[in-house]
């Protein structure tokens, strides 16, 4: 029997109201040109997996009720995210915006589905997470920010899902909202009433702090607007969604480890195949995302002659890059996409490979150091001039994010999963699980591909030991 999930309850949470809380006001907030530039991409879709202690379902009832209760709490510190995007025609560009009466869209379901195989890090079909994940509510009017979905495993866990939406904020700043709600439902669990943000969970709204003189806020705006028109004949919804994808049926997903040895390893085998090495950049991130990219290229086929382009895009967090720096705690976008170019020819010998695609994405990471805004107002059009036949390589999330950690006061996840790597052709990054300074990676490919893939992950790192 397929499995199902079923809708049991859909509830709107708002921002608590209480006399001496700011729910009560509108609260707007401008889009920034890092914003714009995310307006048309995919929603962000994460789940994160926990197990249940206690199979009864009063247990549940109340874990529940708790969850809606702190979301509740945090709203107040997050107004945005229960608000919506909205364009007025006597606005310039769209903004953020919070009514009282807003609220987010909080979805209860329940699956039959085994909790134990769709939290699992191996093999498994990607289309069998997707109903866990809330859908945001998009018009001609207004785009709801984020939408949550809890789903019950009986007896045996549950799942939180969350949608939001690029325009509104980043992965940062949805990792600083999630820990603070965790932060609230364990303070409740624990009795503890006066519980109070700290101050890196305390979003700062100040929009002056980036700065836009050249106006990147409306060219971005102009050359989305531009695009949308072009690719849907003249229907120019603002708020929809660029290369929306359908998720073919032949996907499946698969999770891998790197180990703090294995990265170490990866580092020497760099450093033995380069020379001037005083100056390269081989952070973690480094390494492991030129591991990924070089099994991933051999693992779909490409041929050792092939001239094809190769366009890793990463995404840098502009926070302490910008001048002046922006506060830690800043909440929207604040980081900016760069393209690494690469051959498809160079990648074909793994262990060379690896080393050649590790010196390129430390030399576009080192080159942040001059400034980030270099070459600002060509980036969208650059986008699109990539070619057809060119192969884009995305990486979503951060080893850095530590959502590992995020523990509402039932245990940290058994699992947590970028769901949204299905439609963008990218590849997910966390911490791993076991806080032993590994990094996690999400992969959805097509079946043979993934097949492929992890043999040359698990060859290459043996190969690497010898190296």
């Amino acid at each position: 029997m397929a499995n199902s999930v079923k809708i049991l309850e859909v509830s709107h949470v708002a921002p608590l109201q209480d006399s001496s809380s700011n729910s009560h006001t509108k609260f707007t907030l401008q889009l920034t040109f890092l914003d714009t530039f995310c307006l048309k991409f995919h929603p962000g879709e994460f789940l994160f997996f926990y197990s249940l202690t206690d199979p009864n379902p009063s247990s549940f009832a109340s874990i529940l009720s708790t969850l809606k209760h702190s979301l509740s709490l945090t709203l107040l510190s997050f107004l945005p995210l229960a608000g919506n995007l909205t364009w007025p025609s006597h606005s310039q560009k769209p903004f953020l915006l919070y009514k009282p009466g807003d609220a987010v869209s909080l979805t209860f379901a329940e699956s039959n589905a085994d909790f134990d195989h769709v939290s699992s890090k191996h093999v498994r079909q990607a289309i069998d997470t997707r109903p866990l994940v809330p859908s945001l509510t998009i018009s001609d009017a207004e785009a709801s920010v984020m939408a949550l979905q809890i789903t019950l495993f009986p007896s045996t866990g549950f799942c939180i899902g969350i949608a939001f939406h690029h325009a509104a904020i980043d992965g940062t700043s949805l990792t600083m909202f999630l820990k603070s709600w965790a932060h609230y439902t364990r303070s409740r669990e624990e009795k503890n009433s006066t519980s109070i943000l700290p101050t890196d969970l305390s979003p700062f709204y100040d929009r002056t702090v980036i700065k836009d003189p050249s106006g990147l806020d409306i060219l971005y705006l102009n050359r989305w607007l531009e695009k949308t028109v072009s690719s849907n004949k003249g229907n120019s919804c603002c708020f929809e969604f660029w290369s929306e994808l359908k998720l073919p049926s032949n996907l499946v997903r698969q999770d891998f480890d790197l180990s703090l040895g294995n990265v170490e390893k990866l580092r020497k085998m760099v450093l033995i195949r380069l020379e001037n090495t005083a100056k390269l950049h081989l952070s973690t991130f480094v390494l492991v995302c030129a591991y990924i990219v070089v099994c991933l290229v051999k693992a779909k086929g490409n041929s050792r002659e092939s001239k094809s382009n190769i366009y890793l895009v990463l995404n840098a967090d502009y926070r302490a890059r910008l001048d002046p720096p922006v506060p830690e705690n800043y909440f929207g976008n604040c980081i900016g996409s760069h393209l690494v170019a690469l051959e498809e020819a160079e990648c074909m010998e793994l262990q060379d490979g690896v080393a050649i695609v590790a010196e390129k994405i430390g030399e576009v990471i080192k080159g942040l150091e001059n400034g980030v805004l270099e070459g600002a107002e060509e980036r969208l059009s650059k986008w699109g001039s990539l070619g057809a036949g060119a192969q884009v390589i995305g990486v979503s999330g951060s080893h850095r994010f530590g959502l590992y950690s995020l523990d509402f006061g039932w245990g940290k996840p058994k699992k947590m999963e970028i769901t949204s790597i299905d439609r963008n052709g990218a590849f997910s990054m966390a911490e791993s699980r076991d806080g032993n300074g590994g990094v996690e990676i999400g992969l959805v490919l097509k079946k043979h591909e993934m097949e492929l893939f992890g043999s040359l992950f698990h060859q290459g790192l043996e190969d690497h030991s010898t190296a």
